[in-house]
């Protein structure tokens, strides 16, 4: 994976993309990473170029088919609807979904405050490796994505977003 330019960032929040690239180049199967804030902004994402080349080596594989926001989008949604379910069943907070598919599986964590960790996974991936790493990126990030740390994530995404428009 090549990292998102993290200078001028604070140290928790190049922490937290040194976390994320450590979680897609460490576990095998995953193809993309998103975390979302709990109004379904991106925060943070794995890189593009990386899912590109997954496909490239494994063709069979459809792979995410559009961007880390296509993904943001999905975990947001998906993490609404259980919510929403939780609260008709009266079962409490939910802590992680997973819907496995023919071609691969999606993985949904909460974090904390809200945020959701997102992951896309290959047909062959170990789906109980990822959800153990994710459950370890939560336990790692969750008590430093400040208000103040989203809002900074946020902002370096949509100064990557203009630069790379250029």
């Amino acid at each position: 994976m090549t990292a998102p330019s993290t200078f001028g960032l604070s140290s928790e929040a190049r922490n937290l993309h040194w976390l994320l690239t450590n979680l897609v180049e460490e576990v095998p199967g995953i193809q993309s990473v998103a975390v979302v804030s709990s109004d379904g902004l991106l925060l943070l994402s794995s890189d593009p170029g990386r899912n590109e080349q997954a496909r490239a080596k494994a063709p069979q594989s459809k792979g995410p088919r559009g961007s880390s926001a296509d993904l943001a989008t999905i975990v947001s949604g998906i993490g609404s609807l259980t919510i929403g379910a939780a609260k008709l069943m009266d079962s409490g907070a939910v802590k992680h979904t997973m819907v496995a598919m023919d071609e691969g599986s999606l993985f949904v964590m909460s974090i904390s405050d809200g945020s959701l960790l997102g992951v896309h996974g290959s047909a062959d991936c170990d789906m109980s490796v990822v959800a153990y790493h994710m459950a370890l990126f939560v336990g790692r990030a969750g008590h430093v994505l400040t208000p103040e740390l989203r809002s900074e994530l946020r902002k370096s995404l949509e100064q990557e977003s203009a630069g790379s428009a250029r």
